[in-house]
């Protein structure tokens, strides 16, 4: 069992692995979590992401409640200001299990157990019927270019699981998928729910899918 105590970096929005995350830094217990990753080794400048339940992002009494299972995000860049602030890219690495919270820095950290990538059964199939479903979904939605969707299950589970529009307890549960085989599943439900209202409506105002999320911080 992989666990560490990592800092913690609470967003009302989710990350998953393979995403790319931009952020604005500049409450003061996030300016030090960047100048505490940035004394580390290169490979070793992580920091958990995790969506509120319950709360806001900012302030230091913000974030109420947590949900349980979050991303590591890499720090890849990062641009400082004279006035303290910082802009910096993150990428999703691997998912965590939230374990006991730890408030002795200025910033939240977490005990937290790493989670292995399973396939799952069938997952490959599963991915095959999910990527023609997201397709026609965002071909719905979009002026699809039809750009090819990956075949491998894990990157298209969390590309559809990143890119669809949905509340974010939705989105949560797909991420906290036992295995891609689970999170293809329940996005393959969750397709199909949505088509179908979808093709009921007459007209839908243009919706941009592939969306960066961004944080106030």
């Amino acid at each position: 069992m992989d666990e560490r105590l990592i800092p913690l970096f609470p967003l009302g929005t989710l990350l998953v692995p393979g995403l790319i995350l931009p952020l604005h830094i500049f409450e003061p217990r996030y300016r030090r979590l960047v100048q505490d990753l940035m004394e580390r080794p290169e490979d070793e400048r992580a920091f958990g992401v995790i969506a509120i339940r319950e709360g806001h992002e900012v302030g230091e009494h913000g974030a109420q409640a947590l949900y349980d299972v979050g991303t590591l995000a890499l720090l890849r860049e990062v641009t400082p200001y004279d006035d303290g602030r910082y802009d910096i890219v993150t990428v999703g690495t691997q998912r965590f299990s939230l374990g006991a919270l730890d408030s002795s820095l200025p910033y939240l950290q977490a005990t937290v157990r790493l989670l292995d990538e399973e396939p799952g059964e069938g997952a490959a199939a599963l991915a095959e019927s999910v990527g023609r479903a997201f397709a026609a979904y965002r071909a719905l939605l979009t002026d699809d270019d039809g750009t090819e969707l990956p075949g491998d299950p894990g990157v298209l589970s969390y590309l559809v699981a990143a890119a669809v529009i949905a509340d974010l307890p939705i989105r949560q549960d797909f991420l906290a998928a036992a295995d891609d085989a689970a999170r293809l599943r329940r996005e393959a439900a969750f397709l199909s729910r949505e088509m179908a209202v979808i093709s009921a409506l007459p007209s839908l105002p243009a919706v941009e899918l592939i969306r960066e999320p961004q944080s106030p911080n």
